[in-house]
């Protein structure tokens, strides 16, 4: 069992900054991959970026250039570093862990076995 709990979320202007973190506790030996999706109201859950334990990172196209996924292993936290925020990155943003390379199909919600609970994000014109 891993436990993921998101923080950071909350209310900014467009063009503003958010971090968040995402803290793994549990049996943490099983994750091989942690990633981020996020979820709009009305909208199915997308990826937003991944990361496997030796730093191979993946974005979606949307938040190319302006999020950056990072990790502190020591911490067993998980971030989400997003710059630049857009109305349309408003969501609930969810941490999720996976026991191997997704490759192509990183984005899909399917491939990950444990989630957080969510945190709001939003971003006002």
């Amino acid at each position: 069992q891993v436990l993921l709990v998101e923080a950071g979320g909350g209310s900014v202007q467009a063009g503003g900054s958010l971090r968040l973190p995402c803290a793994a506790s549990g049996y943490t030996s099983s994750v091989y991959v942690m990633g981020w999706f996020r979820q709009a109201p009305g909208k199915e859950r997308e990826g937003v970026a991944t990361r496997d334990k030796n730093g191979r990172a993946m974005y979606a196209d949307s938040v190319k250039g302006r999020f950056t996924i990072s990790q502190d292993n020591a911490k067993n936290t998980l971030y989400l570093q997003m710059n630049s925020l857009k109305p349309e990155d408003t969501g609930m943003y969810y941490c999720a862990t996976a026991g191997g390379w997704l490759g192509s199909s990183w984005n899909y919600d399917s491939m990950y076995n444990y989630w957080g609970q969510g945190t709001q994000v939003t971003v006002s014109s």
